[in-house]
């Protein structure tokens, strides 16, 4: 791993932030899509998973804790000015212990991908198997034991055994059109994606075409119908309570309705209160996420950003199929993405 630079900064309620020179804003938002977090003994570590980042930038809310780790990840020197207590230092950074490094960012991935990987048969990004997933994670928290910290010290077992396999559905998304009553008037229809922060994995299908709505008028009212392509590995049975629902937006009103399963869609309609020539679609499951409503789906950087997710798990799994690097490699591929790039073929 090569050497670096990182400046410490002090932040308000007494937090101390480690970052890396050049490397995205990690500290200055809320993690999303595009974000690696590992929790570890008096702080987070922090890596941006579409930069190439090899250093990560550190959150600390407790130094002399952090220190136990802070010499191994970064180096004497970055441990020596955090210690210092100046509000601004840099120091050179390169890892006392490179495969403790490594192994924390292999760890951060694999939890990243339990949460955002965008599993898609709309767009044949394949789904990562739970089971080889979880073995992942519990080999990698086993290496990090001196690290890891919280929830992500909670390692699941990892099975002795493990089946694979990758199942692919036809989607029917001309949303409604089987249920149409005979001169209705179809006054509009649209497609679109879906704020993955809305809803937990395993859910919804990842794709940006996800989404589907039309509005039509009959016998003096106009209603909405919704039809959102659900995850590839959708369980036959979702509780009550992680169900999706939509928020339709018409520009003058809003209105929440529940989604239903039906085979491997998620189906809703609803009257709208009064005449409409367009509505917006947000999908979200109550109470979920960083706040409890939903969001809309329409910001440009959004969309840009959940590409971006997709094209790098696509590429991810174009080298997984042929890997070049060895399995101790910073960005080796984990079990699960060559298993699903194996079984690609079938999805």
């Amino acid at each position: 791993m090569t050497d670096s630079t990182v400046r410490i900064r002090h932040y308000p309620d007494g937090l101390r932030g480690i970052v890396p020179v050049g490397a995205p804003a990690a500290l200055d938002a809320a993690p999303g899509p595009d974000t690696l977090v590992l929790e570890v003994i008096g702080g987070y570590l922090i890596w941006n998973v579409l930069a190439g980042q090899r250093l990560p930038a550190a959150l600390i809310d407790d130094v002399d804790a952090a220190q136990e780790w802070v010499w191994a990840i970064y180096g004497l020197p970055v441990a020596a000015a955090l210690d210092s207590g100046d509000r601004e230092a840099e120091a050179p950074a390169a890892p006392a212990l490179p495969a403790l490094a490594v192994s924390a960012r292999r760890l951060a991935y694999a939890h990243w991908a339990s949460r955002w990987w965008p599993a898609s048969t709309l767009d044949g990004i394949a789904t990562l198997d739970p089971a080889l997933l979880d073995r992942d994670i519990a080999l990698l928290t086993e290496e990090c034991e001196s690290l890891v910290d919280g929830a992500d010290v909670l390692a699941p077992p990892a099975p002795a055994v493990i089946e694979t396999s990758l199942r692919a559905s036809d989607y029917a998304l001309a949303a409604g059109d089987g249920a149409r009553p005979a001169g209705a008037l179809v006054l509009a229809r649209g497609t679109g994606g879906w704020d993955w922060r809305a809803c937990p994995p395993g859910l919804v299908d990842a794709s940006e075409s996800a989404v589907s709505w039309q509005l039509v008028r009959d016998a003096g009212a106009t209603a909405v119908a919704i039809s959102v392509a659900a995850h590839p590995d959708l369980p036959a049975a979702v509780p009550a309570h992680l169900r999706p629902w939509a928020r339709i937006d018409t520009g003058h009103s809003e209105l929440d309705t529940e989604l239903r399963a039906a085979d491997d869609t998620w189906i809703g309609e609803s009257v709208l209160p009064a005449p409409a020539s367009t509505v917006r679609i947000a999908i979200h499951v109550p109470g979920f996420g960083p706040d409890t409503g939903p969001r809309s789906t329409s910001a440009p950087a959004d969309a840009a950003l959940r590409q971006l997710v997709r094209d790098f798990a696509s590429t991810r799994l174009r080298e997984a199929a042929a890997p070049t690097v060895g399995h101790t490699d910073l960005f080796a591929p984990l079990l699960a993405e060559i298993a699903a790039a194996a079984a690609d073929s079938d999805f």
